[in-house]
This record gives C-alpha cells, structure tokens and sequence, in this order.
C-alpha cells in the first residue's frame, strides 16, 4: 500500500471494527481510532399500548437495551440501515421495514404509509426529526461518550490521511482534536450535514454519495489511492 492515505476510523466499536474489517479486505489501510464509547443507559419500557411502533436509529439501541427490549418484542420495528435492522433482529425484535440509512428518510417514510405513534429508542444525545402527522417518544437507552484518542493518534494525524466521519458529534471533536493543524488531512463524511459541522481548513472535505458505510468506503477508495 506504498503511496496510499492511511484510512482513520473514528466511529465507536463495534461499528468502527466492522467499518475497519471492510476497508481492508477492500485493500485499504485502515487504523481503527475510536473516539467514543457507547454504553448502556437505565430505562423502563412504557405500555406498547401506546404505540404503533418501535423506530431504531441506531444499532446501539438494540445492542445496548437490555431485558426492556422484551416488553417491547410485540412492536414492529421500523429501522435505519441493515446493521440496524440486524441488531433489532439479533435482539429478538420484529423488523418490519428497514429504510435508508438516515434517520429522516425513515421518518418521511413513515408520514406517507407507516405508523403514527412511534416509539423511538434512541441515544441520549441525538438529532430531531420533522415529523408531520407523527407523534414520536424519544427514550434514551444508551450514551455514547467521548474518550482519550488511543495511542498513535497523534503521530496518525500528522501526516496525511483521510479520516471518516459518521456522525456530526464526531465530525466536531475530530475538528477539535486536529485543531488548525488540518491542511493535510482530507475529511470524508457520511453527510452534507457532517461535513459541515467538521468546519474548513481541511484539504479536501468529501461527502459520501449515500448515508451509508458501503458509500463512505467506495468514496475512500478513491481518496485514499490519490496516494500522498
């Protein structure tokens, strides 16, 4: 791989060690530098009767959820993306769509054909919704936090390299983290939305043609083989 950008994946395990396991065996150079870890939160499952749905963001709401997912199990569940949906499926829910992989695709989904009291097990840090005609619950099921960026991030990041970013949070504590010292780092987001909260300076901002890890890969293929 003489000549190619190093590949720095920042999402938490155990979708960073999945994003890792497929930029190599697409032949890329990847080291995984997790910058947040997900754990558990304390919930309580509210009465289903109340509810047309479970809608799942994420696939650490169905990892993370713990026993309360089984009062649940009676739900449909509409989910973003098919890790989603194989983690919804893992915990012995019902998945009844699976959409695009961000969270207001689903949504807008739902407005024209779906359910219209969602149940929404989520993250406590999270984005919102418009959803007209919809009444969603956010309940949070779990945190993800940020931590120490492991060692040999600093050495990593001072050499050129394309760094992903999934989520608007970590878009802006790798900003953070690099500081100004970005000019030789090309940025790679799964969003418009993430690129921006990434802000400039970088040299080259690039945004994944879908929400999706198989986009963001195919897009740092051809970055990181731009070589140095």
């Amino acid at each position: 791989m003489t000549g190619h950008l190093p590949l720095v994946v920042t999402r938490p395990d155990p979708g960073g060690a999945a994003t890792v396991a497929r930029a190599r065996a697409a032949g890329l150079d990847a080291r995984p530098m997790p910058l947040f870890a997900a754990r558990a939160l304390a919930w309580s499952p509210p009465d289903r009767a109340g509810f047309d749905a479970l809608l799942l963001t994420s696939a650490q709401a169905a990892r993370l959820g713990g026993a309360g997912l089984a009062a649940l199990a009676a739900l449909p569940v509409w989910a973003v993306g098919e890790a989603t949906a194989a983690a919804a499926r893992a915990a012995g829910l019902t998945v009844a769509v699976t959409g695009p992989g961000d969270g207001q695709g689903l949504v807008d989904a739902m407005a024209a054909e779906g359910p219209a009291r969602l149940l929404w097990l989520c993250g406590r840090d999270r984005s919102t919704f418009g959803a007209a005609g919809i009444a969603i619950t956010p309940l949070p099921a779990y945190a993800v936090d940020p931590i120490p960026p492991p060692p040999g991030w600093d050495a990593l990041v001072a050499a050129p390299a394309v760094v992903m970013a999934h989520s608007a949070r970590g878009a802006a504590r790798i900003a953070e983290l690099v500081g100004s010292g970005r000019k030789h780092l090309t940025l790679l987001a799964i969003s418009a939305a993430v690129a921006s909260a990434a802000g400039e300076g970088w040299a080259e901002k690039a945004i994944s043609s879908r929400p999706d890890d198989a986009a963001m890969l195919a897009e740092a293929h051809a970055l990181c083989h731009k070589g140095r």
